[in-house]
This record gives structure tokens, C-alpha cells and sequence, in this order.
């Protein structure tokens, strides 16, 4: 299932981008948070170069779009709570999480500042990946990296 919906989160208003999918949540968090993989699942993101290949707070670098290399920084890391946040260009980028929602499910959800709710078609395509991602790595037996 996927949705679209306002809601409140540690951030405050955002526009919520989520799908529910038959994944693990670990493994759904583990495609969020390792660096080198992002390209895998972003529509946008074409290379990364990070401090870390897997986040933390603070990891820093700069991520490739068609035409530019574009700075972030991660402003909030919470392992416990499977949520990241991160600022691109200085400016406050789409917060990340993966809900555990029993039975090898989770919904993975993208939470957008106000100032980037045009956003919002681009997370839907990162969903439809990250999805296909999990279920690859499923239909294989095992995740890759």
C-alpha cells in the first residue's frame, strides 16, 4: 500500500511518501543507511562520496544528479528508531524511515519539509525501487553487500 499524507513527526508538518512492503525491516534500513547503495534505489542520485559508507550522524559528502554534485550532511541519526534526516545544499532534505510492521513487513517512509513537497513523485519511483531491491534480494535468499 502505498500513501500520501500530511502528518507531524519529530520535524514537525511533512508531507509523508510511504509504501508498505513484505521485506524485513532491517533489511529495508540497511538499503537507507549504506552510502553506496543509494544509486541503486534514488532516481536522482547517480555517485555518491561520503564519509561513511554506512550513516551516522554527521556523515558528510556530496551526492551526483544529472549535471551537478550536490553537498549533504546528516542532521539526525536514530538506529533504535530506524530514522535519518539529512540537509542537501544546506537545505533540510527528506527525512528516511522504515516502520517494523510484523511478519517480515515495513512500511518505508520519506517525510518532506514543506519547501519540498514538488519532491514527492520522485520518492514515489525511490519506493517502487527499494522495493524491487527487497524483493530481489528475497527471491535470491540473501541481500547483497
Amino acid at each position: 500500500m502505498t500513501r500520501l499524507r500530511r502528518t507531524r513527526t519529530p520535524d514537525g508538518r511533512r508531507l509523508e511518501v510511504s509504501h508498505v512492503v513484505d521485506a524485513p525491516p532491517a533489511e529495508a534500513w540497511d538499503l537507507l543507511v549504506d552510502t553506496a547503495r543509494w544509486p541503486e534505489w534514488s532516481p536522482l542520485v547517480t555517485g555518491v562520496e561520503a564519509t561513511e559508507r554506512r550513516l551516522r550522524l554527521d556523515t558528510s559528502g556530496r551526492i551526483r544528479i544529472p549535471g551537478a554534485w550536490l553537498p549533504f550532511r546528516v542532521t539526525a541519526y536514530l538506529p533504535a528508531e530506524r530514522r535519518w534526516n539529512w540537509r542537501v545544499l544546506g537545505l533540510p532534505g527528506a527525512g528516511h524511515r522504515v516502520d517494523d510492521l510484523g511478519a517480515n513487513r515495513c512500511r518505508i517512509a520519506f517525510e518532506l519539509p514543506p519547501t519540498a513537497t514538488g519532491y514527492a513523485p520522485v520518492c514515489l519511483r525511490a519506493l517502487e525501487r527499494l522495493e524491487d531491491r527487497l524483493l530481489e534480494a528475497d527471491a535470491s535468499g540473501a541481500t547483497d553487500g
